[in-house]
């Protein structure tokens, strides 16, 4: 059993799934906004990639440093075997639960 992920925290797994090899604090900043259509602030991002790391759902490491990112190295963020489980549990759970659901369905319903 996965341990409880917010919201906020799956989109974050999820985006850092589909930048695959590119997952740094930029990029997934710039992936969730493509996402969802809102600005999401660094801390909203690092704050919870720290927790999902300590908690065994990203592995990390250090990239060589880029001139257009200011000579800096850049951590790069990468799922573990326990996250792609997780996530498809999530996923699974969350296709049972939306099962036969429409806005349409529920207005008829009443």
């Amino acid at each position: 059993m996965i341990k409880s992920l917010t919201r906020q925290e799956v989109l974050i797994l999820l985006s850092i799934f589909q930048l695959k090899d590119e997952a740094y604090l930029v990029s997934i900043r710039r992936k969730l906004k493509e996402i969802t259509g809102k600005d999401w602030s660094m801390g909203a991002v690092y704050v919870p990639l720290d927790r999902l790391r300590r908690l065994g759902y990203l592995d990390t490491r250090i990239g060589k440093p880029q001139a257009k990112l200011g000579r800096k190295n850049i951590k790069y963020y990468h799922l573990t075997r326990q996250t792609i489980k997780a996530l498809a549990e999530i996923k699974e759970v969350n296709e049972q639960a939306w099962l036969g659901f429409s806005e349409r369905a529920y207005k008829t319903s009443k």
